[in-house]
């Protein structure tokens, strides 16, 4: 960025302030109370996110049978949308109560109510209770979380059992809530026989939205996949929508979970995090969550009683924690670079655009700072286009090098016409916006300018063209 001139930063924006917005911030777990969510929720809002992922905890709310205590959720949910955020949820876990296994498993995670009548129909009361009395809080509710992982389906996965259960759930919400919206899949293997089968139940006429979830430092082969999952749930239903409901990465290489063990640095998530939200936008999903709010343990295989089994900690929080002898996050909820990440991103694609192909394209010259000619369009540099609705363009650009092994810096030149004269550069890693200098620029005339050894790196650049940003 040497050559360029900065001239600001992103000015940040509180979540009251937007209407409108596709980015989305996990807050999950508070259904096994893992962190202090009052600690959390001013420094979410000033992120400027608008959908927060909630899970509804039913083991949490029904401890004795009939007697739903909705006050621990009630003061989340309104702590949130106090503060402009939207809160959706996830229904789950399953309930000690009416399942001897449940009982074992700390939260009760990964054991689906639908071996005997009673645990079935006490779910679907739960959640008819649930929507009823979240009636115009919350409108979308997701039908459990990774249904096709041995770890959230416990007893072995089958697509045929959660698209059956899909389509119970989704009659007990409206039953509660003839509004409510209904979210399937939250999907997290690359299976196309697995969704066959749940849709094969016929569920998909039952639900409006299908989420994926998408851990993988290779932001790039998300694409098809994403294109097969819409096609396949569209031909069943062509109204479903698409949401990427959870991806995310660790700050450091000895976390639990997702991605653990890789050499992931602060510097190497909020690359992750910045390529991940756009390649979703790319997508056109309805929105993109980031999973998550803060470190926090994972505790999907715990035993109850046993807290050895569930001390496992995982360091994707956008917010950084210490822990406590019980596991529980704790200190000051401190932002790490991410965080600075996802506050540029969220700030700059508030409110409506869409995607759009801009004229603009690449071509190589010597370049100084390299000793060669500069990078050309080619497979693993990722661009995607913008407009908004006040004439404003931009074109995000960036090399899907390995964020594992190698850090990138190279330039690229651009020609380009028929967009907005006024033109800004803005690195998406920590908002800060540049003009480019007049030696950069050659403006030929009738609206076609060539842009000149422009920086190329392993994270998001926007070219902001007029009043985008």
């Amino acid at each position: 960025m040497d050559n360029l001139i900065e001239i600001g930063k992103v000015k940040p924006v509180h979540s009251k302030d937007v209407a409108f917005s596709r980015c989305g911030l996990g807050f999950e777990k508070l259904d096994r109370a893992v962190f202090e969510p009052e600690k959390a929720y001013d420094k979410v809002a000033e992120l400027g996110v608008k959908w927060i992922r909630l899970q509804s905890g039913w083991q949490r709310t029904e401890k004795t049978k009939g007697t739903y205590d909705f006050q621990w959720l009630d003061d989340i949910v309104d702590n949130l949308i106090s503060r402009g955020l939207v809160p959706w949820m996830c229904l789950c876990y399953g309930n000690g109560l009416y399942d001897e296994d449940a009982a074992k498993v700390f939260g009760a995670v990964g054991c689906p109510p639908i071996k005997i009548p009673e645990q079935i129909a006490a779910w679907d009361k739960y959640v008819s209770a649930l929507t009823k009395h979240f009636k115009g809080r919350i409108q979308w509710y997701e039908v459990w979380n990774e249904p096709d992982g041995t770890w959230c389906w416990k007893h072995g996965v089958n697509g045929a059992e959660y698209g059956n259960f899909v389509t119970k759930t989704a009659i007990a919400a409206k039953a509660g809530d003839p509004n409510a919206k209904i979210i399937f899949g939250s999907l997290c293997l690359r299976s196309l026989k697995w969704l066959t089968e749940v849709l094969e139940t016929g569920c998909a006429q039952y639900v409006d939205a299908l989420t994926y979830h998408a851990y993988s430092p290779h932001e790039e082969r998300g694409y098809d996949r994403i294109d097969a999952l819409r096609a396949l749930v569209q031909s069943y239903n062509p109204n479903i929508l698409i949401i990427q409901g959870e991806t995310g990465t660790q700050s450091r290489s000895d976390g639990a979970g997702a991605l653990k063990g890789a050499a992931w640095t602060p510097l190497k998530q909020a690359k992750y995090l910045a390529r991940h939200f756009m390649a979703d936008f790319k997508s056109d999903v309805m929105f993109a969550s980031y999973f998550s709010c803060m470190d926090m343990i994972e505790a999907l295989g715990g035993i109850v009683g046993d807290k050895s089994t569930y001390m496992d900690f995982g360091y994707f929080g956008v917010l950084g924690a210490d822990f406590n002898e019980d596991g529980i996050a704790t200190g000051n909820y401190t932002p790490k670079p991410s965080y600075y990440t996802l506050q540029a991103i969220a700030s700059i694609f508030r409110e409506e655009f869409t995607l759009a192909k801009l004229p603009i394209d690449s071509f190589s010259t010597n370049s100084p700072r390299l000793l060669r000619g500069d990078d050309p369009f080619h497979g693993d540099i990722q661009s995607v286009g913008f407009r908004k609705p006040n004439g404003s363009a931009a074109f995000a650009y960036w090399k899907a090098s390995e964020l594992l092994t190698t850090t990138y810096e190279s330039t690229i030149s651009l020609e380009l016409s028929a967009l907005p004269d006024k033109i800004t550069l803005v690195s998406l890693l920590d908002g800060t916006i540049y003009g480019i200098p007049d030696s950069q620029v050659e403006d030929a005339g009738n609206g076609y300018k060539k842009l000149i050894h422009l920086p190329l790196r392993d994270y998001p650049l926007l070219l902001a063209f007029g009043d985008f940003c």
